[in-house]
């Protein structure tokens, strides 16, 4: 059924139970997010969609449609607060752009610059994560990763369903960890597709680094904001 809401003033029309954020994105309104993929179940790990919703701070991945909602994107409270979780981000791991495999084709990297961001607020921890080359086509660079759980979630083993990532450990101890023996017997495909979903440099596939040119890569062509619209109005 359809129904009527307001974006940012813009009266918008909408399917109820669509998901907000898509609904955004059809109608020219971008907001990020770092582990919201359209077409798959929401997993509203990451807060970076937050928006306001009826009076309420919400994760737009989260939100379905319904009559009478009154959505503000850019309100500069919530907008300052969708940076602060970015630069959260950026502080809990090691993310030195110049110099890794992902710079370029790396979604927190992007949404730092849609959100303006030039420096954290927060104390950068630096943490010491070993990483784990172990499996035949891919490796793990942990000290990167935002526990999106994209990978959890959305990669399995294809003969038995069984997660072939994992998250173990809570607080500063979380780490992202590999079942060796179902990475093995990913095709390669899989493994870039691994690769390619992970927002940051986490997964990184073996044999494949700087080979794109900076002027040549992923976002370098096209911003993530112009995707994100793009591809959602496919």
């Amino acid at each position: 059924m359809a129904t009527k809401l307001s974006i940012d003033g813009k009266e918008i029309s909408a399917s109820e139970g669509e998901t907000l954020i898509d609904v955004a994105a059809d109608n020219g309104v971008y907001i990020p997010s770092l582990c919201y993929m359209r077409g798959r179940p929401c997993l509203g790990t990451c807060r970076v969609c937050s928006v306001v919703v009826n009076g309420s701070i919400m994760p737009a991945c989260t939100v379905r449609i319904s009559g009478d909602m009154v959505v503000e994107v850019a309100k500069p409270e919530v907008a300052d607060m969708r940076k602060a979780l970015v630069e959260a981000n950026f502080s809990e791991g090691n993310h030195n752009c110049p110099s890794c495999e992902k710079s370029g084709r790396c979604e927190l990297q992007a949404v730092a610059y849609e959100v303006e961001m030039v420096v954290s607020r927060f104390p950068y921890r630096f943490p010491e994560r070993e990483r784990d080359q172990a499996a035949r086509l891919i490796f793990l660079e942990r000290d990167r990763c935002i526990f999106c759980q994209r990978c959890v979630e959305f990669v399995r083993d294809r003969e038995t369903g069984r997660k072939i990532f994992s998250i173990h450990g809570r607080g500063t101890h979380a780490r992202i960890d590999i079942d060796v023996e179902l990475a093995d017997r990913m095709p390669p495909e899989q493994a870039r597709e691994a690769a390619e979903m992970c927002p940051v440099g986490c997964i990184i596939e073996k044999g494949r680094g700087y080979n794109d040119p900076i002027g040549k890569r992923k976002f370098d062509i096209r911003s993530i904001r112009e995707r994100a619209l793009e591809e959602d109005n496919k």
